[in-house]
């Protein structure tokens, strides 16, 4: 009989930006399930403190750092504080994520550039602080949680587009570069999961859940995929819509 993952112990140093909602929530709560040490990063304190406390009883350590990844040395900073208390990161998942629109008239630059300073350079950040201990020690694993909107121009969503693109683009080069080390890199591209961010969205297809998504997501980096998208119904039609007209497109995005 296979062996169920979710109740393998470990003790693995598991450090997760983006930790306050949604897929950081539920890596951090699955993690701690299973008894690893846990460090947490995301700017909404309070809510990063209340989940620290909560999952503190089942990890077998938890630390926590307020910190914005658009600030690339507080973050740097606030991970390796983190390993000061922790020892060093295992598993890093650059999963802090937002999401602007843009439309017609308006390409709304400001949250464009916040976008691609959280998704793109935030995750950037986060990777260079754990770098060079994955370097000395030749292990570690670094995830990235994109999105299968890598793939694909959509309207009304272009820098998010571009953001996610530009850090598969990044997570592809790093794994080639580390091929011969003892560190692995792994792309996350899920498609519409139900967190705080996609509560805006109007038009959603194949939605998932948070608690299967993680459950998918772990199993895919236990398993050391280099790049794991799902739904793949959704990556089927994304694949599809690679080779659509741009007229299908527009329609798409006015309906």
């Amino acid at each position: 009989m296979q062996q169920d993952h979710r109740m393998v112990l470990d003790h693995r140093v598991v450090v997760i930006t983006g930790a306050s909602s949604g897929i950081g929530e539920g890596l951090a709560r699955w993690y701690a399930q299973k008894g690893n040490s846990l460090g947490l990063l995301a700017r909404r304190g309070d809510r990063l403190e209340k989940l620290a406390n909560e999952l503190a009883p089942l990890a077998k350590k938890v630390a926590f750092r307020v910190a914005d990844v658009r600030d690339r040395a507080g973050t740097i900073q606030a991970i390796r504080e983190l390993e000061s208390e922790l020892g060093p990161t295992d598993l890093l998942y650059a999963n802090s994520g937002v999401g602007h629109t843009n439309t017609l008239h308006d390409l709304n630059a400001e949250g464009a550039v916040e976008v691609i300073q959280t998704n793109l350079l935030g995750a950037m950040a986060a990777i260079e602080a754990v770098y060079p201990t994955m370097l000395q020690r030749n292990s570690g694993h670094i995830v990235g949680i994109s999105s299968l909107a890598s793939y694909k121009g959509l309207p009304g969503a272009a820098a998010y587009c571009a953001s996610k693109a530009g850090l598969s683009a990044y997570l592809e080069s790093l794994r080639i570069t580390l091929y011969k080390t003892g560190i692995k890199v792994t792309t996350v591209c899920p498609g519409f999961i139900t967190t705080p961010m996609t509560a805006k969205q109007k038009k959603m297809m194949l939605v998932m859940d948070v608690e299967r998504a993680v459950r998918l997501i772990t199993r895919a980096v236990d398993q050391k995929k280099k790049v794991f998208n799902f739904p793949r119904r959704m990556r089927f039609l994304l694949w599809c819509a690679k080779w659509a007209p741009d007229r299908w497109m527009y329609k798409l995005g006015q309906e």
